[in-house]
């Protein structure tokens, strides 16, 4: 969203989801905070939104949008979606994906949605399928995205999907196919806007003679950069939004993350033997997270916010994932989207 220049009728910070999940089904190890748990719930009727799709923007139109994932926690065990007061602090657009417990979190969702005037906008992702044994398999074929469009539908209770998006670009000789199939969903008015998430420049290129691609998902954080090479500068230039997941690194800089922390962590945490979770990296990051501690200082906020607002004070980027575990953790993180970095912090914060 825009800092500092918003209204809530402007829709200008999204906001969401969930209880936070430490690993999802699928994906490279260090991208598996990028999930959501759920809980099991059999969703009502197919809710509407009144006027709600005339408000939704452009998500590549410069606002800086923050959208807070609350989530279940356990992967496909029991969780809750209870963000009590969050609409007041202007959360509206909720983040998930038939992945996240395979369906579950969307059942979730539903719940939520339940009783309000006005809904927060939806996005969801489809291309993660459960191979029958709870393992995930990838499909970008068109009768499968079709059938897995339906299905978010159903389990979500609404009309249309605000936000549809390709969760991975696998298989990659699919990435064409798959792509035609959600302009044709955009087309039939079941996804009001279309993106993909993970995929690198050479794919948005191959795919976007099919139809725009309106936002891309990138990981993004002070210690994963790898989007500034090709994906952000492309996203800028063709005009797509960016919503960045993990900008907090996984919780390395949220500055609860500690060496004995670490160490105490179950041997089957995917975090033991990550090696942005070992020397020698683990020595730096946290070092940066005491950076951040001291720039969150001076503003009154938490280092999770702070590294929140460094990426959101990048021009290609529209709007941050984040994600909680607690309803007490939000108001820490939700300061990022109004909070503005000076060059001094800036400074500060890449040592």
């Amino acid at each position: 969203m825009e800092k500092n220049k918003c209204s809530r009728n402007e829709t200008a910070s999204p906001l969401l989801g969930s209880w936070c999940a430490p690993g999802e089904p699928g994906g490279t190890p260090e991208r598996r905070n990028h999930a959501e748990g759920t809980t099991s719930h059999q969703p009502p009727g197919r809710h509407r939104h009144g006027d709600q799709p005339d408000r939704l923007r452009r998500v590549g139109d410069r606002r800086r949008w923050l959208a807070v994932r609350l989530g279940a926690a356990g992967g496909r065990g029991v969780g809750r979606c209870d963000p009590p007061g969050t609409g007041a602090r202007g959360v509206n657009w909720i983040d998930t994906a038939a992945a996240y417990g395979f369906g579950h979190s969307e059942q979730v969702v539903s719940h939520a949605l339940q009783g309000l005037t006005q809904r927060p906008y939806v996005f969801t992702k489809c291309s993660l399928l459960d191979d029958g044994t709870g393992r995930v398999r990838n499909s970008l074929k068109r009768d499968s995205i079709l059938r897995e469009a339906e299905a978010s539908l159903e389990r979500l209770g609404v009309d249309a999907i605000d936000l549809y998006q390709i969760h991975w670009p696998i298989p990659e000789e699919d990435i064409e196919e798959g792509w035609t199939a959600m302009a044709e969903l955009k087309e039939q008015g079941l996804a009001r806007h279309i993106g993909v998430s993970n995929f690198d420049a050479t794919q948005l290129r191959r795919i976007s003679p099919i139809a725009p691609v309106e936002t891309i998902q990138p990981l993004y954080s002070l210690i994963d950069r790898e989007a500034e090479t090709e994906v952000l500068p492309f996203a800028e230039r063709d005009g797509i939004g960016v919503i960045v997941y993990s900008p907090m690194g996984s919780g390395l800089l949220t500055g609860a993350i500690t060496r004995e922390r670490i160490a105490a962590m179950p041997d089957n945490d995917w975090r033991k033997t990550d090696s942005r979770f070992t020397e020698p990296q683990l020595s730096r990051h946290l070092a940066l997270a005491d950076r951040l501690r001291s720039v969150a200082d001076r503003h009154g906020t938490s280092p999770g916010a702070v590294a929140v607002a460094w990426t959101l004070r990048n021009p290609a980027v529209t709007g941050a994932i984040t994600g909680f575990r607690r309803p007490d953790q939000v108001d820490g993180i939700v300061a990022a989207a109004g909070l503005e970095l000076t060059e001094q912090d800036l400074a500060e914060i890449e040592g």
